[in-house]
């Protein structure tokens, strides 16, 4: 068995497992979107490697970008989910339209990067290889940052390493860290051999992320922890801005419409 094929294998038997427990310890009511991601990522790699196996040709470029677009929008709504469930201690206080803030946020964060990502060893001819590559990389730095930004704030949001965002963020984190190390390393590789054994390390890495979350999840969750009153009161005071700004530009809309109809 080739090495290939051997870490194949393992990927698809330790998210069986991750899924296994999430359904064990009912993340999935906590955390419905990476419960589902989760599935998908089982059920795209149990694919792929099928195909590879099987398939003379094996897999198309088409089904390799469809995939990688797929998992990149799953994994921003995971941030999303993330972000929002981090603020559970003080949500009853905010907007039902905090939630597309929240969004719009991590969005406007993957619109900053998405100019310095990109960065690659292989010479790339084809506008839709350099997409995904500047996709990967995006989606990457992001989920690295709002690691970082976790355990960064970890205090103020009053999280633990017990607690379930911070086990997911830190899984992503590890390998997305991983992963940016590599796309640097390659730029100083010459052949194809050297790239495709140093990519070896991602798929290490992401087995790695793996193997933590079954660490992680088969342990009982923390009591989630109200957030210290500082926090409390500098959330609320972001929420409040952001409302009387969306104001703010409502009442503008409405006095520009009046006037142009005047």
């Amino acid at each position: 068995m080739s090495l290939e094929n051997a870490f194949g294998i393992a990927a698809v038997l330790t998210e069986v497992a991750v899924v296994a427990l999430l359904v064990y310890r009912r993340v999935w009511r906590r955390l419905p979107v990476f419960f589902v991601y989760c599935i998908w990522a089982l059920a795209s790699d149990a694919l792929a490697y099928s195909i590879k196996l099987f398939s003379a040709n094996g897999y198309s470029f088409n089904f390799y970008v469809v995939s990688t677009e797929l998992d990149v929008a799953l994994q921003f709504s995971v941030l999303i989910e993330l972000a929002w469930s981090v603020l559970l201690p003080v949500r009853k206080n905010l907007s039902r339209k905090a939630l597309w803030f929240v969004a719009a946020l991590i969005l406007a964060a993957g619109a900053a990067i998405w100019p310095f990502a990109g960065l690659s060893g292989v010479t790339v001819s084809s506008r839709a290889w350099h997409f995904i590559e500047q996709l990967q990389q995006t989606a990457s730095i992001l989920r690295v940052l709002f690691f970082l930004l976790l355990a960064a704030c970890s205090q103020l949001l009053s999280l633990g390493w017990r607690d379930r965002e911070m086990q997911v963020a830190t899984g992503f984190g590890f390998y997305s860290i991983v992963s940016l190390a590599v796309a640097a390393l390659n730029t100083h590789l010459s052949t194809p051999e050297q790239i495709n054994n140093v990519y070896r390390l991602v798929v290490v890495s992401f087995l790695a992320s793996l193997l933590y979350w079954i660490f992680s999840f088969a342990q009982a969750e923390a009591e989630r922890r109200e957030f210290t009153p500082k926090m409390q009161s500098i959330l609320l005071m972001l929420a409040e801005s952001a409302r009387i700004s969306r104001a703010s530009l409502t009442d503008f809309a409405v006095a520009e419409s009046q006037n142009s109809e005047r």
